[in-house]
C-alpha cells in the first residue's frame, strides 16, 4: 500500500481491504472496505488520526516508514471500535512517547477492549483544542453517532473534518477522492442504513453543528475523502429527516407457496394503486439491501408462513433487524399462511416495540389463499393507500 497526500503535510496512511466480504460477522461488504488513517504534520507536533483494523496494521506501519515518520506526538482515537483502534497497541510500541487523545468514555473502552495503559491518555472534552504549532485540532463530542463515545476531530486551519464512521461508507477503491455519482450515493445510503440509522435522531442534532464549521473536506474512516461536504451533508439531512416515501417493503418467506401467492397479489395491488412495492425473498436477500429499502419506506409488511406456532425464523430475524435499525416507517402489517394455528402476527407486532408504527389489520389465511383472502389483501392495499394519502406522500 502507498501513502497519499490529501493536503500539504496531511497524508492518508490507511489500508484498503478489497477482499473483505463481511463486517461484524453480520453486514455484507459487496465492495470491500477501507480503514482510513491520517497523518498531520504541524510545525511543532505530529498527530495520527485513528488507526486501522488489526488485520492491516502492518500496512499502516509500512506507510509511516515510507513517510520517514520518526515521531508521533498524538494519536487521536475518535471511536473505540477495533477497525479504527485495533492497531493502537502496535503504534504505541513504535512510538512509545505518543499520547492517545480521546474522551473519557472512549478511554475506558480502549482500556477494556485493547488493554491500553491508562497513563498514555490525554483526555479532551467537547470543544477542546490541541495545538500542533501552525495547526489546531478541535474536538467535538458526538455521542450516539454510532457508539456512546464517538467524537469528531476538526483541523481548523485547513477546515478538514475527521468524523470517523460518520459520513463514510464501505468501499475499497484506489480513487482517493469521492466520485459524486448515484453509485456512491447508494453505497453511502446503504452504509447509513446498516450502521447509522438506529442513531438517526442523535445525528439529526449534530448535522447543524458540522455545517457551522464550514468544512472544505470530509475525511471519514471508511471510503473516499469528500471534497464537497455538502454532497454528503445534504444526503444525511434527507435520510435523518422524518420524511417518508410512498413505498412498501415486503420481507417474506414462503415454504410451500401460499405466502408467495399472497405477496405476489399484494405487490400487484400496491403497484395498481400507484405505490412502490419492494418485496424481499429473505432466503435470497442481502440484508444490506433490505436495510437500504427501510430508510425511506412509509410502510413495512412482514409476510410469513407459520412454523410450529410462530413466524418463520428468517422473518423473526428480519423483524428483529427492522426493530433494531429503527427506521422512520409509519405503518406496519403482517400477512401469511398457517396450518393448524399459531400467533405469527402477534409475535411480529410485539417485536416492533422500538419502531413507532401504526399497525394495520393483518391478513392471515389457513392453507392456500382463497378469494376471500385476496379480497382482504386488496382491502389492506386500500388501507395503505389511504394512510399514504393522509401522510401527503401520494
Amino acid at each position: 500500500m502507498v501513502f497519499r497526500e490529501i493536503a500539504p503535510k496531511i497524508y492518508w496512511v490507511g489500508a484498503l481491504d478489497f477482499d473483505r466480504r463481511l463486517f461484524d460477522e453480520l453486514i455484507p461488504l459487496p465492495d470491500g472496505t477501507s480503514y482510513n488513517s491520517y497523518l498531520i504534520q504541524g510545525s511543532e507536533k505530529t498527530a495520527l488520526i485513528d488507526t486501522v483494523d488489526p488485520a492491516k496494521e502492518f500496512e499502516l506501519v509500512e506507510n509511516l516508514v515510507k513517510l520517514k515518520v520518526d515521531r508521533i506526538d498524538y494519536i487521536v482515537i475518535n471511536h473505540a471500535e477495533q477497525d479504527h483502534s485495533g492497531s493502537l497497541p502496535m503504534i504505541l510500541e513504535f512510538f512509545p512517547n505518543a499520547k492517545v487523545v480521546t474522551n473519557e468514555k472512549c478511554r475506558d473502552l480502549l482500556i477494556a477492549l485493547l488493554h491500553v495503559p491508562a497513563d498514555v491518555f490525554h483526555i479532551v472534552k467537547d470543544g477542546d483544542t490541541l495545538s500542533l504549532g501552525d495547526r489546531t485540532l478541535q474536538f467535538l463530542l458526538t455521542p450516539w453517532t454510532h457508539w456512546p463515545e464517538t467524537q469528531l476531530t476538526f483541523l481548523r486551519e485547513d477546515r478538514i473534518l475527521f468524523p470517523c464512521d460518520l459520513f463514510g461508507f464501505h468501499l475499497a477503491s484506489s480513487e482517493l477522492f469521492l466520485v459524486e455519482d448515484a453509485v456512491s450515493l447508494r453505497s453511502a445510503k446503504r452504509y447509513y442504513a446498516e450502521i447509522m440509522m438506529p442513531f438517526r435522531n442523535s445525528i439529526k442534532g449534530y448535522i447543524g453543528k458540522v455545517r457551522a464549521l464550514s468544512p472544505t473536506m470530509i475525511a471519514p474512516s471508511h471510503g473516499p475523502i469528500q471534497k464537497n461536504p455538502s454532497f454528503m451533508l445534504d444526503a444525511y439531512s434527507d435520510w435523518v429527516s422524518d420524511t417518508v416515501k410512498n413505498e412498501v417493503v415486503l420481507p417474506y418467506v414462503s415454504m410451500h407457496g401460499s405466502t408467495q401467492k399472497m405477496v405476489d397479489h399484494l405487490t400487484a395491488a400496491l403497484i395498481a394503486r400507484g405505490i412502490v412495492a419492494k418485496p424481499f425473498n429473505l432466503p435470497r436477500t442481502d440484508i444490506g439491501e433490505l436495510a437500504l429499502a427501510l430508510v425511506d419506506a412509509a410502510t413495512v409488511v412482514m409476510a410469513t408462513p407459520t412454523v410450529l406456532f410462530g413466524p418463520h425464523p428468517q422473518v423473526v430475524y428480519a423483524t428483529y433487524l427492522a426493530n433494531a435499525l429503527r427506521p422512520k416507517t409509519r405503518y406496519a402489517s403482517v400477512i401469511g399462511s398457517y396450518g393448524w394455528g399459531g400467533k405469527s402476527a402477534e409475535t411480529i407486532v410485539s417485536m416492533l416495540d422500538h419502531v413507532k408504527v401504526e399497525v394495520l389489520e393483518p391478513v392471515l389465511v389457513k392453507g392456500i389463499p382463497d378469494e376471500a383472502c385476496m379480497q382482504a389483501l386488496d382491502r389492506l392495499a386500500d388501507e395503505i393507500l389511504k394512510k399514504h394519502q393522509e401522510a401527503g406522500i401520494v
